[in-house]
């Protein structure tokens, strides 16, 4: 009827390519309906779930009980509706290979994450947790390497700046620093780093209060080379400050070193293990060697999942060697344009010294290195 109705007003019979261009205008039209009309009816049949969740919200603020009963939806517990985004998360990165599987896993959270820092009543993906682990030094040791290192295992999710909350926040209470850690689910580890835990007394036993169980990471270097590496970052920001030399004795042509130095005294490594042996056993601190974690970081990363109990991804195909900044770097991830390689302030040019007041350091150094070589079972070869 359409057809004849339309036909008979606009254009005369005798015009056929009239009649044709009428015919296929009335066939779009009628595809058109129909497309729509099954798109309507699928909405209908599988509701999308934000539309749905604020249904659920207004309903619950209007107080409408028999509503809410109704609403299938709605009558699923938060938990359940958590378990089955995790679930999609998990088939999302089981579609993907490891490089994408490691981006995609990261992509996922940060935008849950996102979603519930913007929307109170969003619900939420994980939970809040103390850590299990913790990088507790040492101090341009090479902390932060591992710390974006072993954060792009899809099982790990870490703090990205340092609390400092077992040295300097402790009287806020463990709830604050819950707060601060980032949402993870069950099968996750949730980590933190802040290197000046090693060198602080009371830290061991406030750390041992949270959980005994909780595993140390200390990332260790040449403590003369780190010690350089100290002062030449001090330097960077106070540069009226006393040379090394000045610094580092108390009487230089007696060779007389300074521990009361900070930056001495960090490379004491054996003096502080000893204070975190009170407390927890050898067998939860894993030593990473700083200068491996420039020449074989896949190696040293290999060694700290073993240690954390997770599954090996993280290998050589993830490193390359930036030559200018004289240390590896992460290759470029599918979502970024970019490789990831550390801040400016990681890789600078140290401060030249004297080779006569390295030797001199290295000699006070050397008794306390092999005491420490001995209590942990590994020669670091600095010496």
């Amino acid at each position: 009827m359409a057809y004849r109705f339309l036909s008979s007003r606009i254009v005369p019979s005798s015009n056929r390519l009239s009649r044709r261009f009428i015919f296929i205008f009335t066939i779009s039209l009628s595809f058109m309906y129909l497309c729509y009309s099954i798109l309507f009816c699928s909405g209908t049949i599988m509701p999308n779930q934000r539309l749905e969740e604020h249904r659920c919200v207004r309903l619950k603020n209007m107080g409408s009980k028999k509503l809410l009963q109704k609403s299938h939806y709605c009558t699923i517990s938060a938990k359940a509706r958590v378990i089955s985004d995790e679930t999609r998360a998990v088939g999302l990165l089981n579609l993907t290979g490891n490089q994408s599987k490691h981006s995609a896993f990261q992509k996922t959270q940060d935008v849950l994450d996102h979603k519930q820092s913007n929307n109170s009543n969003s619900p939420k993906y994980g939970n809040k947790k103390l850590p299990n682990a913790l990088i507790v030094g040492v101090k341009k040791g090479g902390t932060r390497a591992v710390l974006e290192f072993i954060r792009i295992h899809p099982d790990v999710r870490a703090l990205g700046t340092e609390p400092h909350f077992f040295d300097r926040n402790y009287d806020k209470g463990l709830d604050w620093y819950r707060g601060l850690m980032p949402r993870t689910l069950d099968s996750q580890i949730t980590m933190e780093k802040t290197p000046s835990y090693f060198v602080t007394r009371e830290a061991p036993r406030r750390i041992s209060n949270m959980s005994r169980e909780t595993k140390l990471i200390v990332v260790v270097r040449n403590p003369v080379t780190r010690a350089i590496s100290d002062y030449t970052q001090t330097l960077s920001k106070k540069p009226d400050i006393p040379s090394f030399e000045e610094l580092a004795f108390k009487n230089r042509s007696q060779g007389i070193v300074d521990t009361s130095w900070n930056a001495i005294r960090i490379g004491m490594y054996i003096l502080h293990l000893e204070n975190w042996l009170q407390y927890f056993r050898l067998s939860q601190i894993h030593f990473v060697s700083g200068e491996r974690l420039i020449t074989d970081p896949a190696g040293e990363l290999g060694r700290v999942q073993d240690f954390l109990g997770l599954k090996r991804i993280i290998t050589d195909k993830h490193f390359y060697f930036n030559r200018t900044k004289g240390f590896p770097c992460l290759k470029k991830p599918e979502s970024s344009s970019q490789p990831r390689c550390l801040g400016k302030s990681k890789g600078r040019t140290h401060v030249q010294i004297d080779q006569e007041v390295i030797e001199q350091l290295r000699e006070f150094y050397r008794p306390f290195n092999v005491k420490f070589y001995e209590m942990v079972g590994h020669d670091f070869r600095w010496d």
